[in-house]
């Protein structure tokens, strides 16, 4: 059985990388419509201008950049707060934000509770 095809809003992937930012922007959802017509930011168009000259090792603080048709294919290095998470972009990520698959919070694993935790473990020696 032969793979389905990608479209994103009844486009393939060939006719997205043929349009332009704003024909692009029109196919998005409205937040992320919005953003692209008030402008890129300065980070956002060094990260873009990177991705077009198809450099390796991308590492970007951008994490509210939108991923867009160009990107598809690259691997992003997106900071979380801490360090850098590598992000391999697919079609399926277009119109959500670099930041959505970097996530900032991990679970929180306790250890066993320490001297004082408790009542009875206060009455203990600490020797």
């Amino acid at each position: 059985m032969a793979k389905k095809e990608f479209t994103y809003r009844g486009k393939t992937m060939e006719e997205l990388r043929k349009l332009s930012l704003n024909e692009i922007a029109e196919l998005l959802p409205a937040r992320r419509r919005r953003s692209i017509k008030r402008g890129l930011t300065e980070q956002q168009k060094r990260l873009l201008k990177k991705v077009k000259r198809n450099e390796k090792n991308i590492e970007t603080h951008c994490r509210d950049m939108i991923v867009l048709p160009e990107m598809v294919g690259q691997t992003i290095k997106v900071h979380n707060g801490r360090e850098f998470v590598i992000v391999v972009v697919l079609e399926e990520m277009i119109g959500h934000c670099l930041g959505e698959f970097a996530g900032t919070r991990r679970r929180v694993e306790h250890s066993a509770p320490g001297i004082g935790a408790t009542k009875s473990s206060a009455a203990l020696s600490v020797k």
